[in-house]
């Protein structure tokens, strides 16, 4: 039986699922265990639409590369980039992109497979079961423990998934279109979104399952008193 350790350590985010859905049951059982995570003052900021409906999600992708394709670089209600990339972390961002598409063999110039490829985020990467967690606005105005918490939140999404023999992909991709989500899902106004999670069974055969960006070491960033 692996560890909560050894599941941490293993975990990678998987970009290719088969065609199989995600049973309700085993849906709530990942979502009830989930709300135990803790949080600021027992605050529980997370409010989670669970999807698994082909056509809402594919309203959903559609919106969203429509708007894209509109040349809108996003339309979100939080910045979860920094405006200003310190050498450190764009060294990080941009080995992790050449790593990943060095792995496909896709080529830097090849914008139609590049493309390709940051729309399959919104294509769900094939998976049959996303969650859209949003907190309410008054949660993240001037204050950032609902982020934190959510964070947190997510963490435990993906580890407990791995029970049900799930993956998963944490997508800061709809971050940047949150407007757009809440518009398609038609949710009540207070709320915004701040991340999706696609859940389903990893596609085994696809090459891209196997890449596993680097971790920087803790001497990095670990300091010991």
């Amino acid at each position: 039986m692996p560890t909560i350790t050894d599941t941490i350590i293993n975990r990678s985010s998987k970009r290719a699922f088969l065609d199989k859905p995600v049973p309700r049951e085993i849906q709530e059982k990942i979502l009830k265990a989930a709300a135990m995570t803790p949080s600021g003052a027992n605050m529980q900021p997370w409010i989670t639409y669970a999807i698994s409906d082909k056509d809402v999600l594919k309203n959903i992708g559609d919106a969203i590369i429509q708007k894209m394709n509109s040349g809108v670089a996003h339309d979100q209600f939080i910045q979860y980039y920094p405006l200003e990339w310190k050498p450190l972390y764009k060294k990080r961002r941009f080995e992790t992109g050449i790593g990943l598409y060095a792995h496909m063999e896709v080529d830097r110039k090849d914008i139609e497979k590049r493309t390709k490829m940051w729309h399959d985020n919104f294509r769900w990467f094939n998976a049959q079961c996303v969650f859209f967690v949003f907190t309410d606005k008054t949660m993240i105005d001037g204050a950032v423990g609902a982020l934190i918490d959510c964070g947190a939140y997510m963490q435990s999404i993906m580890l407990i998934a791995r029970d049900f023999d799930l993956e998963s992909c944490p997508q800061g991709s709809t971050t940047e279109f949150g407007k757009v989500v809440a518009r398609v899902l038609d949710v009540p106004d207070n709320l915004a979104l701040l991340y999706s999670v696609v859940l389903g069974y990893e596609d085994k055969d696809a090459k891209i399952n196997s890449y596993k960006p680097q971790r920087a070491d803790i001497s990095e960033n670990v300091v010991f008193i």
